[in-house]
């Protein structure tokens, strides 16, 4: 069967496109949040905000992920998961209601933190939900199919939830910022509304989980899941090939995020005065607009240049040309130049995860995939999160600095060069057995 008429078919499944009507439409909210946070925790007038307060709010956003992503399996498999999909969105429709009640009377940021790191948390549960339900709603043959349509159009989803949210507070912005913000957080409850409610078409049973009187229980699986992680890093001693991916992508991930917020620095503190705060945002999301048009270019562009090269050498390709895309045109300090590097940078980006993610499940024993995979989710979290504690010290207030984007060029040529080395080596070692 072509992918073609595997897509077809796929599409034709019921179930499937009800579970894709979920995934969509949370994940558009999602995008319509996140504009919200910025404008809100970065870009409203009253903020000023300096490195250390960008890699504060970075924190909040990633750590959740890093933190709850290894535990969440234990709790999916033992919960049904259509009501898991249906909680999620209910409670983050509470709390989004609560954070647009909190910017609306002035509460101050730093406590409405708490509120944004919860909501944040329960969306963790949500997208390992929807992956997990899957199968459940796919035959066999379609699964890979469904595995590459689904990540994708969530992320079109997020992308066009922030598109939609930046024309929402670019509309109300001539009221006042305020109204602005509570505009848009009302609109992504609203949209969360909507997929809980999608998500009761589904029936209760459908997704699963399927009933083992063997499982253990979730005290005895949560301590479980601390020794696996363990283990999944004994196992990927012995697994080079895929501990050099997560070598690569975590040092990628490093630079990436330093770059990022570079970006933000320079669009709020550079290129616009502290009060064109919304030139500052519309700037911003531009950019995010155009390095998701580059994740969505490597989406396509990966999979056709791998069936001429391999991924170790697609990897470095990328690597090389996110360091010569940092400095030419990055160098110029200008907001076009900038949307230059911002798309190669995501097609960089998206195309080592692709490939990372190909090495890690053919390069892993089935047993240890899933633990594998959970280390994989933290070391991609936590090296942006210290990507933008380092940021905070070295970037000065304006963003604007030739030493970090050399360094962040050098730095992608360093990982180049040691992963060229030592996938090079292990191939080697390999071929003399």
């Amino acid at each position: 069967m072509t992918a073609w008429r595997h897509l077809v078919h796929l599409l034709r499944g019921r179930w499937f496109r009800r579970l894709f009507a979920v995934r969509v439409t949370s994940q558009f909210a999602d995008g319509v949040f996140q504009v919200a946070l910025a404008s809100y925790v970065i870009f409203s007038p009253e903020q000023a905000p300096s490195p250390a307060a960008i890699a504060g709010a970075l924190a909040v956003v990633l750590l959740p992920f890093s933190i709850l992503g290894p535990f969440v399996g234990v709790f999916l498999d033992r919960w049904s998961r259509r009501q898991v999909l249906l909680v999620s969105n209910l409670v983050r429709v509470v709390l989004v209601g609560a954070i647009a009640a909190g910017v609306a009377t002035g509460l101050h940021v730093g406590t409405l933190l708490v509120v944004i790191l919860a909501a944040l948390s329960v969306n963790r549960f949500l997208l390992a939900g929807l992956s997990a339900s899957l199968p459940h709603v796919v035959d066999p043959p379609d699964l890979i199919m469904a595995n590459a349509v689904t990540p994708t159009s969530g992320t079109l989803a997020s992308l066009a939830g922030v598109g939609v949210g930046t024309a929402v507070r670019v509309a109300t912005a001539p009221v006042t910022a305020v109204d602005a913000n509570v505009a848009v957080l009302l609109l992504a409850a609203v949209v969360y509304g909507a997929a809980a409610l999608l998500a009761l078409r589904i029936p209760r049973p459908l997704l699963g989980p399927d009933y083992d009187p063997a499982r253990p229980a979730v005290r005895e699986a949560a301590r479980h899941v601390a020794r696996g992680l363990v283990d999944g890093i004994v196992h990927l001693g012995q697994r080079r090939t895929a501990a050099h991916g997560l070598a690569a992508i975590g040092a990628h991930r490093f630079f990436f995020g330093v770059s990022t917020v570079m970006l933000i620095l320079l669009h709020r503190n550079y290129f616009n005065t502290p009060d064109a705060t919304d030139a500052a945002f519309n700037g911003l999301a531009l950019a995010i607009l155009v390095s998701g048009a580059g994740f969505i270019t490597a989406a396509f562009l990966t999979p056709a240049v791998t069936e001429h090269i391999t991924l170790r050498a697609w990897i470095l390709t990328l690597l090389g040309a996110a360091a010569v895309t940092q400095l030419v045109p990055g160098a110029l300090f200008t907001e076009a130049a900038l949307l230059v590097s911002a798309y190669f940078l995501g097609i960089a980006s998206q195309g080592i995860k692709i490939c990372v993610d190909t090495l890690v499940q053919a390069g892993v024993d089935d047993a240890f995939r899933g633990r594998v995979f959970a280390l994989y989710d933290v070391i991609f979290n936590v090296a942006f999160v210290a990507a933008a504690a380092v940021a905070a010290v070295v970037l000065p207030f304006s963003g604007r600095s030739h030493a970090v984007l050399v360094a962040i060029a050098l730095g992608y040529v360093a990982t180049a060069f040691l992963y060229a080395r030592a996938s090079r080596r292990h191939s080697r070692a390999v071929s003399s057995h």
